[in-house]
Parts: C-alpha cells; sequence; structure tokens
C-alpha cells in the first residue's frame, strides 16, 4: 500500500539500444528496473542500427513498463510522475519513449518530466550508496560521452572538461574493430585485457595542455591502427590481447589522473563513475586505487546501473521533481541536448 508522503516515479529509457522502464520510490529505492536489450542485434552490424533500434523499441516498450509496474506492485495511477529521457541521443529512439511518456502522462493526468540522458547516469550513484550527495566531482565515460562534471548540488551541473573528439567509448568500439573483437567493444577489450601484458606497447597517454581538462582520444585510436598496421607489413605477430590492454590501460591512465586533477583543483573530497565505460572493471580498480593513495572518498554504481537503464532516470526525474520541474505535452526530443540546459 502506498504511503501518501512517498513520491513514485515512472522511467522511460530509450535513448540508444535498450528499452528500459522502472519504478523508483523516493530517488533511491529501485522497485523495479526492466530492460531489454538489443546487443545480440546490432552485434550482426557491427554497430548499433538507429532505425532498426527505433523500430525495435515501439515492439518492446509496452511490454517492458507494464512488467516495470508488476514488479513494483504500483499502478499507474499510483505514480506521482512519469520521467523520461528526451536527450541526448538517436532521435528515433528518444522519440519513442517521449511519445509513450507523453501519452501515459496525458491519460492519467500526471507530471512529465524529462530527463538529460547523462544527468541519469550521474544519478546512478545515489541508488545504492544512499548517503552520497553533492558536492563532488563525477567523470561520466559512455560510447558517446567523456565529462568531467563539478555537481555543486543536486540538478546543478558545470562541464569542467570533455571530449574534444572521440569519446572513450568511441575508442573502445574502434580498436576493437581493429583488432577483429567485433561488437560491443567495452566488454570485449576489457575481457581480453586481462589475458594480455599492458606494459607490452607503449601508447600515447594524451593529457593536452596543463590547465585542461579536456580529453581526446583520437590520437591514441590512430596510434594502435598505426601499429597493427606496421606490424602487417613487417608480417610480424599482432597480439590481440597485448594490445586490449596497453591501450586500455592508456584510456584510463589518463581517465583516473584528470578526475583526480580536477577534484583537487575544486578542493572536493568526492568523486562519482559513471556512464557505460564506468563498468569497465581495470578503471574501476585503478580510479579505487587512486582515490584510496588520494584520499578521495569514491562512488561507483553496480555495472548494470553503469550501463543504460531507467532507474538512473527515475532518481534523476525525482530530484528534478522536487525542484517543481514540469514539461508540457508539447516536450521534444533533442539529440543533442547539453548537461545543464532544459
Amino acid at each position: 500500500m502506498k504511503n501518501e508522503r512517498d513520491i513514485y516515479i515512472l522511467a522511460i529509457e530509450s535513448s540508444c539500444d535498450e528499452t528500459a522502464a522502472a519504478v523508483v520510490k523516493n530517488g533511491r529505492e529501485v522497485l523495479s528496473n526492466v530492460i531489454s536489450s538489443q546487443i545480440a542485434l546490432h552485434t550482426l552490424y557491427g554497430g548499433v542500427v538507429p532505425e532498426i533500434a527505433s523500430r525495435k523499441h515501439i515492439e518492446a516498450i509496452d511490454g517492458v513498463i507494464t512488467q516495470a509496474l508488476q514488479e513494483a506492485g504500483v499502478t499507474l495511477q499510483e505514480v506521482d510522475a512519469i520521467g523520461v529521457t528526451y536527450g541526448p541521443g538517436l532521435v528515433g529512439a528518444l522519440l519513442v519513449g517521449l511519445a509513450e511518456a507523453k501519452a501515459l502522462a496525458f491519460a492519467v493526468n500526471k507530471p512529465l518530466i524529462g530527463v538529460h540522458h547523462i544527468e541519469g547516469h550521474i544519478c546512478a550513484n545515489y541508488i545504492e550508496n544512499k548517503d552520497f550527495e553533492p558536492p563532488y566531482m563525477a567523470l561520466v565515460v559512455s560510447g558517446g560521452h567523456s565529462h568531467l562534471v563539478y555537481v555543486s548540488d543536486y540538478g546543478k551541473y558545470e562541464i569542467l572538461g570533455k571530449t574534444r573528439d572521440d569519446a572513450a567509448g568511441e575508442a573502445y568500439d574502434k580498436v576493437a574493430r581493429v583488432i577483429g573483437m567485433g561488437y560491443p567493444g567495452g566488454p570485449k577489450i576489457d575481457a581480453a585485457a586481462k589475458q594480455g601484458n599492458p606494459d607490452a606497447i607503449k601508447f600515447p597517454r594524451v593529457f593536452l595542455e596543463e590547465d585542461s581538462y579536456d580529453f581526446s582520444f583520437s590520437g591514441l585510436k590512430s596510434a594502435v591502427l598505426n601499429y597493427v598496421n606496421k606490424q602487417k607489413m613487417l608480417g610480424e605477430e599482432i597480439n590481440p590481447f597485448d594490445i586490449a590492454a596497453s591501450f586500455q590501460q592508456s584510456v584510463v591512465e589518463v581517465l583516473v589522473g584528470k578526475a583526480i586533477k580536477a577534484a583537487k583543483g575544486k578542493g572536493l573530497q568526492k568523486i562519482a563513475l559513471a556512464g557505460g565505460v564506468a563498468s569497465n572493471s581495470a578503471l574501476r580498480e585503478r580510479m579505487k586505487e587512486a582515490c584510496a593513495k588520494e584520499g578521495f572518498q569514491l562512488s561507483i554504481p553496480s555495472p548494470i546501473l553503469c550501463t543504460d537503464n531507467a532507474a538512473m532516470i527515475g532518481c534523476a526525474a525525482y530530484y528534478e521533481y522536487l525542484a517543481g520541474v514540469r514539461d508540457g505535452l508539447d516536450l521534444n526530443a533533442n539529440p543533442s541536448l547539453k548537461l545543464g540546459e532544459r
């Protein structure tokens, strides 16, 4: 039975290739978190095909929402608001979730709250770590984003650094393709790196200017490609495990180094990891070591909450709800939405 003082959010996420719905109570208690993944389908094409993703969202979304409500033991009428990702992401995919959320909000006369996808990833840190709260430095790493974000309060974000070219996850996918591991690159390189020597090949670490918190991974990606081509031309062995381990070490050193530097620069005591690449075992381990050494409190969500899910969207929507954010039925998908914009 629902307590009147509790706030229940039905959340919907469809920005890429996962159709997800969740019911979240009071921002931090996940009553259900249902995810329908399309990875096996897109693997056939070596990456996400936007048109296919959109069609699969349409097929899955009603069932996913029904299951989320049933698992939570909550009816649609009992939820206080409906939160939905409206950007950034694939526009066709976003539109499916957004249209569904609008229809439900209209049908049961509930508030609609549009959520920024990256804000959702950051808010995933509040779900398991009940005492974790701003201010802190968030390192957001995913297929489309590599951001260092100063979180001064709930819903208050300042981007201190971002990638100037490829996102970390994008570099993983491209390198995995070069060394014949296929899609999705992140988990495949992570697994392969465990069997390789991270010091076998000296790939570049790009830290950019002394005072910059930005990232750049295209040079590293090119260095891996050049190394592979050179080995082929010389007729020498190509060890994909050593390449994976050496590449991953280069990426992780830069990500961790910049996050620590940014947190120190802002005088913060806490750091949070977020985004799909935050499920990477090497990044998690190196960040734990660095934070322990430097005296930072670290929050890392479980891997299932790092990759795309609706529980994180429900958490973000809760704090927007408390702040009085309400969106109209004219809310549109914004595939290039910037963090902090509405």
